[in-house]
């Protein structure tokens, strides 16, 4: 039995995610993220949750955005970033893809946890 997904992930944009969360800060930020949910944060509380100088996280988000993994809008004066989950959806799917020969048994909870977007959390999208 294969597994369906809604998002089919291209393997150079795997890379490119992994490449973009291949470093602790990165890393750090992108997981800050995922537990905001979709309300998301502004970039200077996340500043301020990780200890990071400005213009480290300005590249920090600057690759998590490129890698598609987050994305941003604006909220009055504040840029508001949230991941992405279903690129997050898309890249778990990827390397789960052929996971145990597409044994639920072994591979379940990780992709019942992909299906829904990478979200376990109450109050995620």
């Amino acid at each position: 039995m294969k597994f369906l997904y809604s998002r089919m992930m291209e393997q150079t944009d795997a890379v490119a995610a992994l490449s973009a969360l291949a470093h602790a800060g990165r890393l750090e930020v992108f997981r800050l993220l995922v537990k905001a949910g979709p309300a998301g944060m502004a970039a200077g509380k996340i500043a301020e949750a990780t200890g990071t100088l400005p213009n480290t996280l300005s590249a920090s988000l600057n690759l998590l955005t490129q890698a598609g993994l987050i994305h941003s809008r604006r909220d009055g004066r504040s840029i508001i970033y949230s991941a992405d989950f279903e690129a997050m959806s898309g890249l778990l799917t990827f390397l789960m893809e052929d996971c145990c020969s597409g044994e639920p048994a072994i591979c379940g909870p990780v992709v019942d946890l992909a299906r829904a977007g990478g979200c376990a959390a109450e109050g995620c999208a």
